[in-house]
């Protein structure tokens, strides 16, 4: 066997294959660029949809002469950034873009106002009626707490003051369907661009998912769930986890675990400790307290620390990205972690805690579809 280097999007796989022509087909099609193939031509064509280009149509972006920003392009003219945002109305679903296939999404950028656990951004991929993404906005680009937190990796870059940037490759073979609800009493405000190519799709790219959990708070002695229920031949690649701690002391002792292909009791990967699988290590402490860090596959660029007031829980948002390491499965998925804590007599003391999760994955179609996501009140960080 030969090793084929892998390219999706920005990121570099190594897998092992009988051939390079995945590899070869990536890079001569535009579906996945690097630097060590950016110099060669693709009849790929690029595209890109936002509020000045809706239908991301060839030759017809700037048109716009009656957007928001209408009146203070007055003095220009049409082609001088009239629909720089949208809005979106109260209970309303909004369509960021509707693509006729084959290609892939390459790049997301947004930045929405309002409440962010309150925008629920969709995806459907070859005119499927369940999505394939359902995640509060926030939590899919790493920052679930409703407030800004620096993240500087390959999947997810969110930068100052509250730009949202993705990189998973997303392909798709007929259609590509992107939606935002609003579930909020107020309207919001989004910017946003939606970057992609259309080519021929590979025949072993699968399709990108991604689905948000939260319990609150997890049963006394009982496992958080990120994951459940996956059928078909696939590979995890992403984990980004809210972890609000209702105890008063250490919150990740527990083990992270990976169920697959007809695992029952006991699973095929079980991790070591919550910051181990998160790839920090001793309570993620330095100089005697907490210490944020980001890095391309793994961080914790959230600590959210008690104010002596109304705030008084310890919160944490953290996101490992398997990159370099998918879990690969081939016929289903299940993923747990534990919630565990330190008591009295060097006990391990089963934790009660506030956890709320994403997790990221490329399957085979049809998924199974999802838990129903929670309601508006369940959702809403308090």
């Amino acid at each position: 066997m030969k090793g084929a280097i892998v390219m999706f999007g920005s990121f570099l796989l190594m897998a092992l294959s009988t051939d390079a022509s995945f590899a070869q087909k990536s890079s001569f099609d535009g579906l996945g660029m690097n630097l060590g193939n950016l110099s060669r031509l693709s009849h790929a064509k690029t595209r890109s949809i936002s509020p000045e280009n809706f239908a991301g149509e060839k030759g017809k972006g700037g048109m716009s002469t009656d957007g928001p920003a209408a009146n203070a392009a007055r003095d220009l003219g049409q082609g001088w950034k009239v629909s720089p945002y949208m809005r979106i109305e109260p209970k309303t679903t909004f369509v960021l873009a509707e693509i006729e296939g084959p290609g892939a999404i390459q790049q997301i950028w947004m930045t929405p106002a309002g409440n962010w656990r309150y925008s629920i951004l969709r995806m459907y991929w070859d005119g499927e009626e369940n999505p394939s993404v359902e995640v509060p906005v926030g939590d899919f680009f790493a920052n679930g707490w409703g407030k800004y937190a620096h993240v500087n990796s390959l999947a997810v870059c969110v930068n100052p003051g509250s730009a949202f940037n993705c990189y998973w490759e997303m392909p798709f073979r007929k259609s590509c369907k992107i939606t935002m609800e609003n579930l909020d009493d107020e309207k919001m405000t989004l910017y946003y661009q939606i970057n992609y190519t259309l080519t021929e799709v590979p025949d072993d790219a699968a399709y990108f998912h991604a689905q948000f959990r939260r319990t609150n708070p997890v049963p006394y002695k009982e496992v958080y769930t990120l994951l459940d229920g996956v059928k078909g031949w696939g590979h995890y690649v992403g984990t980004y986890m809210c972890w609000g701690s209702n105890n008063s002391g250490w919150w990740g002792e527990g083990e992270i675990k990976f169920y697959m292909d007809g695992d029952k009791k006991f699973p095929t990967i079980c991790g070591t400790g919550t910051e181990d699988y998160f790839c920090g290590s001793y309570g993620f402490v330095a100089d005697n307290q907490y210490r944020e860090y980001t890095t391309p596959y793994a961080g914790m660029p959230q600590v959210i620390k008690p104010d002596g007031l109304w705030n008084s829980q310890q919160r944490f948002g953290l996101y490992r990205w398997h990159i370099m390491d998918p879990v690969r499965f081939e016929e289903d998925l299940k993923v747990t972690m534990q919630a565990l804590g330190w008591r009295s007599g060097g006990r391990y003391l089963p934790l009660q805690d506030d956890i709320s999760s994403v997790a990221f994955w490329y399957q085979t179609e049809p998924h199974a579809p999802f838990p129903k996501l929670p309601g508006k009140d369940y959702l809403e960080i308090d």
